[in-house]
């Protein structure tokens, strides 16, 4: 009574070392967003974009280790993946109406 779990619903463990994995790859990639700030002058345009890949991969390995999203169900992934998606359409089309804005000069 009261225990919500199905019965055929195996619960996955992963291994201490497979967390540690993951938490050195999330430190080696903290340390690579430094190193890419240090050259932001030298990447330019590309600065931004390199930021935003490295913190993506960082995203999905929280995800999918410390959520454990990796073992969940499908339909919990395209649920997370779904707010994900609203959030880039959000920034897309906020980014859209700002650069096709028209500048207006007051005649006061």
């Amino acid at each position: 009574m009261g225990n919500n779990h199905d019965e055929n619903h195996a619960h996955h463990i992963t291994p201490l070392e497979t967390y540690l994995k993951v938490a050195g790859a999330l430190f080696a990639l903290t340390f690579l967003t430094v190193i890419a700030h240090h050259f932001n002058n030298q990447l330019g345009v590309l600065a931004a974009p390199i930021a935003f890949l490295i913190a993506t991969v960082k995203a999905v390995l929280v995800m999918l280790w410390f959520m454990h999203l990796k073992y969940d169900s499908v339909m919990n992934r395209v649920i997370f993946g779904a707010g994900f998606f609203f959030l880039a359409l959000l920034l897309f089309f906020s980014g859209l109406d700002i650069w096709t804005r028209v500048a207006e000069f007051s005649t006061l």
